[in-house]
């Protein structure tokens, strides 16, 4: 859909043209917030431009985000980069969103003390994706419910999931937002939905009730985006029902945390051991030991890992002992996949 105009628009508009001082890929960066295609909080349009909503402290608000091309400035030393942000926000949330947005840039993204080049994978990783950053969105809750959804099923069961919730509960979102679009439901809400609405969205108890406790400490939540990473962790862990890697699943996109590595999930392990060792299998004991050289930054490895593609190291044809090459591959599936479960019909 095209953008629509604020003097065609009842709501009022503010805006935002923000000129970061290094290469950002927006796409990229913001991407890890949509929770796969038709998430009623995260939108793309014909333009290119990236649409979000949230509750912010301040209320809903809509925000719309038109990335530009880095600008390199023509010096005699090494060319500094810039990338030109342009940005329009709607409700009472819009300033917050406005203000919020260079953090969720990356601009808070702290690499110092990574080596890239610890392994070839990254370091060529890092070397083709040079506008790369981990942003932080500041919403805790907008990023928990969802890791919550995603415990211990197929992603397209945890994202019908979200969907469904969010186009029951949520709200409809300020100014001109891409039709669909929800804001996240306030917590009060989500600690009253009844029984049988999460079991319309194909939600067990489990995981229902995990949300729920979550929601009755939302406030106390927040807050743990104002203390340190691992205490952030420690604490998000004394509720029942969340574990080391839901914990990592939200830091990494509320607070940008460079080493909240997603213990425990299906797929990273064996992406990283093929990718850094060539395994097909590997265990998480194993991952973090391949992941030790990049302690402190082990989320950044990872997602490096997944933007090269998922490749593999490999001997070169002909050669037994020559150097190692890389090619586009990914861990051999052994047995059946994972089949979506549709609670609803239980």
């Amino acid at each position: 859909m095209g953008f629509v105009g604020a003097a065609e628009m009842a709501e009022p508009m503010l805006e935002l043209d923000w000129r970061a001082p290094f290469a950002i890929d927006v796409r990229v960066t913001l991407g890890v917030q949509g929770r796969g295609k038709g998430d009623p909080t995260y939108r793309v349009d014909e333009a290119g431009a990236i649409w979000r909503t949230s509750l912010t402290p301040d209320g809903p608000g809509t925000i719309r985000v038109l990335p530009s091309a880095p600008v390199t400035y023509s010096t005699p030393a090494p060319a500094p980069v810039s990338t030109r942000v342009r940005a329009w926000a709607w409700g009472p949330g819009a300033e917050w969103l406005l203000d919020a947005l260079p953090a969720a840039l990356g601009f808070y993204d702290d690499d110092s003390g990574f080596d890239s080049a610890a392994h070839p994978l990254i370091r060529d990783a890092a070397r083709r994706h040079p506008g790369f950053r981990l942003g932080r969105s500041g919403r805790l809750m907008e990023a928990l419910v969802p890791a919550i959804l995603e415990q211990k099923v197929v992603i397209l069961e945890a994202h019908r999931a979200w969907r469904i919730l969010l186009s029951k509960f949520g709200t409809e979102p300020p100014g001109p937002a891409p039709r669909g679009m929800r804001v996240f439901p306030d917590p009060r809400i989500w600690r009253r939905i009844p029984s049988w609405e999460w079991h319309r969205a194909g939600v067990e108890g489990v995981r229902a009730e995990t949300i729920i406790r979550a929601a009755t400490v939302a406030s106390t939540l927040e807050r743990l985006l104002e203390v340190g990473h691992e205490e952030a962790d420690r604490k998000l862990r004394t509720i029942p029902g969340i574990g080391i890697w839901t914990s990592a699943e939200a830091r990494q996109r509320a607070a940008g945390d460079p080493d909240a590595v997603s213990v425990g999930d299906y797929h990273l392990k064996n992406i990283v051991g093929w990718a850094l060792a060539g395994k097909d299998r590997s265990s998480d004991e194993e991952m973090l030991e391949l992941l030790e050289p990049f302690k402190g930054h082990r989320h950044r490895a990872t997602r490096l890992i997944g933007l090269s593609g998922g490749t593999r190291p490999a001997r070169a044809a002909g050669s037994g002992t020559g150097p190692a090459r890389y090619g586009v591959g990914g861990p051999q599936r052994r047995g059946p996949r994972m089949s979506v479960r549709d609670y609803r019909k239980f």
